[in-house]
C-alpha cells in the first residue's frame, strides 16, 4: 500500500515505513496525481481535500494531524466511501496558554484589573474550556457563549452572541468556520457586530473568516476596538497589510504551534491510520525531550499577575512573534512553517521564591511546574 504524507507534521518519519510505501510532500505541493495509487493521506491543513484533489484515487483515508477540518470536503468524502479524521484537542493547551500571553500583556498594556473584568468567550469547546479555566482562575467574571451547545444541551448558563459583547470587556473567540447553516460563523463579527460590542479589546485565535477584515479595521480605527490580538487571517497567507498595521499584538496562526501540541497531533494521525489499516500502532507515542534549565522567580511583594507575567515571559514572549510578523508581512507563510515550537508551560521547571499558597495553587491550576516554595 501507498500513504502520502505532509513532509511538515513532525515526529513521523519512519513511522509507517515497514507497513506501505511513504511519500513525503510540501502540504501545497500533494496533487491528484500523487493520489491516483494512494491508500492513506496524512496532511495539515494546507491541503485542500476537495473533488479535485481526491477524484479518481486510491485514497480511504484521509487523516489530518490538525484541529480544523474545514479543509477536508466531508460532503464528497461521504458520497466516495473516504473516512477521514482531525485531531480534535489536541493543541488545546497550546491555544489556551497563547490567550493568557495576550491577556498577561493587555493587563500590562492598558492596566486591565482581572477581577474588575467580564470576558466573553464565544466557542466553549476544547479550547474555551481551557480559556475558561484560565479566565476564572485570574478572578475574571466569565460569560460563555456557544450557540450548539446551549440548544443541544439545553444550558441556560450559556449567554447568546448579543448578551456577550454587550457586556464583555473582553472577547476572544474559539469557533469552527461555518460557511452555512443555523451556526454560520463565517463573518460573524461583521460592521452590525462590532456596532453592538462594549468590548474594546478583541482576540481572534479560531479562523480568520470569522471576521469580516473590512470591518475590524473600521472598528479599530473608529476606536470600537482599543487592543487587538490576531492570530489568524482572511485569505492567509496573503494577509491584509493595512490590518496588521492596525493590530497590537499579530502572529501568524501560530497559537496551537507548542511542540505538545504537534506532538499530540501526530499521534492522533498515526493512531488513526494505524486503527484503519490494523498496523498495531493504535498507542504509538512521541516521547519529548525534558527541560533542565529552570526559570527562578522572586514573587516577594508581586501580585499574581505580576508573578505569571515574569514566568510566562520566560517560556513565551508572545510579542517577540509579533514583532518578527509586523516587519515581514510577506514573510508570513515561511514564518509559520519555520516556526520554532515553544513548549507548553509544564514543560519548564519554576523556582518560585517567597510566593504565598494562594498563588501557588493559581499557578498550579494554570498549568505550571512549581518546583519549591
Amino acid at each position: 500500500m501507498k500513504i502520502v504524507i505532509d513532509s511538515k507534521i513532525p515526529f513521523i518519519n519512519g513511522i509507517f515505513e515497514p507497513f506501505a510505501d511513504v511519500v513525503y510532500k510540501a502540504g501545497t505541493e500533494i496533487s491528484n496525481a500523487d493520489l491516483t495509487d494512494a491508500d492513506a493521506l496524512v496532511i495539515r491543513t494546507r491541503t485542500v481535500c476537495n473533488a479535485k484533489m481526491l477524484e479518481n484515487t486510491g485514497v480511504k483515508l484521509i487523516a489530518s494531524a490538525t484541529v480544523g477540518f474545514d479543509h477536508i470536503d466531508a460532503d464528497f468524502c461521504s458520497r466516495n466511501n473516504i473516512a477521514w479524521t482531525n485531531a480534535a484537542g489536541c493543541n488545546s493547551l497550546a491555544v489556551a496558554q497563547y490567550v493568557l500571553a495576550a491577556l498577561l500583556q493587555i493587563s500590562l498594556k492598558c492596566n486591565i484589573k482581572p477581577e474588575k473584568t467580564t470576558t466573553g468567550i464565544i466557542g466553549v469547546g476544547n479550547v474555551g474550556k481551557k480559556v475558561e479555566n484560565i479566565c476564572r482562575s485570574l478572578g475574571m467574571n466569565v460569560l460563555l457563549c456557544d450557540a450548539p451547545r446551549k440548544k443541544n444541551e439545553n444550558n441556560t448558563s450559556f449567554a447568546d452572541i448579543v448578551e456577550t459583547v454587550e457586556n464583555a470587556d473582553i472577547v476572544t473567540l474559539h469557533v469552527p468556520l461555518n460557511y452555512d447553516g443555523e451556526y454560520k460563523t463565517f463573518h460573524l463579527f461583521d460592521t452590525e457586530m462590532f456596532e453592538m460590542m462594549k468590548a474594546k479589546i478583541l482576540i481572534n485565535t479560531s479562523r480568520g473568516e470569522i471576521i469580516e477584515t473590512g470591518a475590524l479595521k473600521s472598528a479599530i480605527t473608529h476606536r470600537k476596538i482599543d487592543f487587538t490580538v490576531i492570530d489568524v487571517w482572511e485569505n492567509e497567507p496573503e494577509i491584509d497589510k493595512n490590518l496588521l498595521s492596525l493590530v497590537d499584538i499579530a502572529t501568524p496562526h501560530i497559537a496551537g504551534y507548542s511542540l505538545e501540541g504537534k506532538a499530540a497531533g501526530t499521534e492522533m494521525a498515526v493512531r488513526a491510520v494505524s486503527k484503519f489499516f490494523n498496523f498495531g500502532l493504535d498507542n504509538w507515542q512521541v516521547n519529548l525531550p525534558e527541560i533542565e534549565k529552570q526559570i527562578i522567580i522572586d514573587c516577594t511583594d508581586k501580585s499574581t499577575v505580576r508573578i505569571l507575567q515574569d514566568a510566562v515571559k520566560q517560556i513565551y514572549d508572545i510579542t517577540c512573534d509579533s514583532d518578527l510578523l509586523k516587519c515581514d508581512a510577506d514573510g508570513f507563510e515561511t514564518m509559520r512553517s519555520a516556526y520554532g515550537l515553544r513548549r507548553e508551560f509544564a514543560a519548564r521547571k519554576i523556582f518560585a521564591k517567597n510566593i504565598n499558597e494562594k498563588q501557588k495553587k493559581i499557578l498550579n491550576l494554570l498549568n505550571f511546574n512549581l518546583i519549591k516554595s
